[in-house]
């Protein structure tokens, strides 16, 4: 097995706790289209949060297209793009903070020099800058170790589709088998997985054990390595991938 010396990080709920505030404006806005067409249901965040994690604004506004039976035109669908992009920043930049555990893991990445580290998201690119910014991690991935399929392909797309990770790992000059990635969502991780990197599933964002638990299952189900609950558990995650025939962690 090839020796792993890249980490690829998603963003939103793995190392930022960002969805609930993203998801907040993002319902705003999908509410006022769904006004637009005469439409008469309405969500909340919450609601948004259950039917389109994992995806970014632009996959979330082609499955409502799809659900309710209507056609945004491509003016219209970049001024929502760009106003939620705007939105969900002000409420990172205002209450953003990190995932619980994640700032010592980042640091003892950082001290060792053992692996290069990137972030790999299907947010806007302004949108996880500001996210990580916001919460001091922006010192532990260089600026062109950010990745964002809504933004740093020629044409904009969103995890499941493994486009991102395929640019990422290319750019960076590494081969799947080189990197791991952790990823908190079923379309998190089948983007990862379709591009051959090797998953380690995160739970911790998770309310309860119950949630935590069903998660844990989707993602061992669509081939994560192995799954943690608290980002304690990450060192020995890992080693579990970089060291196959340790099965003492087969039931994380």
């Amino acid at each position: 097995m090839a020796k792993i010396t890249q980490l690829l990080f998603d963003c939103d709920n793995t190392l930022v706790m960002s969805e609930e505030l993203a998801f907040e404006a993002c319902a705003d806005i999908a509410n006022e289209i769904l006004a637009k067409r005469d439409i008469t249901d309405r969500y909340t965040g919450e609601e948004l949060i259950k039917d389109f994690v994992g995806q970014n604004f632009r996959g979330m506004m082609v499955s409502l297209q799809a659900k309710y039976g209507f056609e945004m035109d491509k003016d219209e669908i970049e001024h929502y793009v760009k106003e939620e992009e705007n939105q969900v920043i002000a409420k990172l930049e205002a209450k953003a903070v990190p995932c619980v555990g994640v700032m010592e893991e980042l640091e003892k990445l950082h001290e060792s020099g053992k692996y290069d580290m990137a972030v790999v998201s299907s947010s806007a690119l302004r949108r996880v800058r500001a996210s990580i910014k916001k919460v001091h991690q922006d010192k532990y991935f260089k600026a062109d170790h950010v990745f964002s399929a809504a933004t740093s392909l020629p044409k904009p797309t969103s995890k499941p589709d493994p486009a991102i990770y395929l640019h990422a790992i290319d750019v960076l000059g590494k081969k799947p088998e080189e990197c791991v990635a952790i990823e908190d969502s079923r379309s998190g991780a089948l983007s990862a997985i379709r591009a051959g990197i090797p998953v380690i599933g995160y739970v911790g964002s998770y309310h309860g054990d119950d949630q935590r638990g069903e998660m844990a299952a989707k993602l061992t189900e669509l081939g994560a390595k192995v799954v943690m609950k608290d980002w304690a558990e990450f060192e020995s995650c890992l080693k579990h991938i970089e060291e196959p025939s340790d099965t003492s962690l087969a039931s994380l």
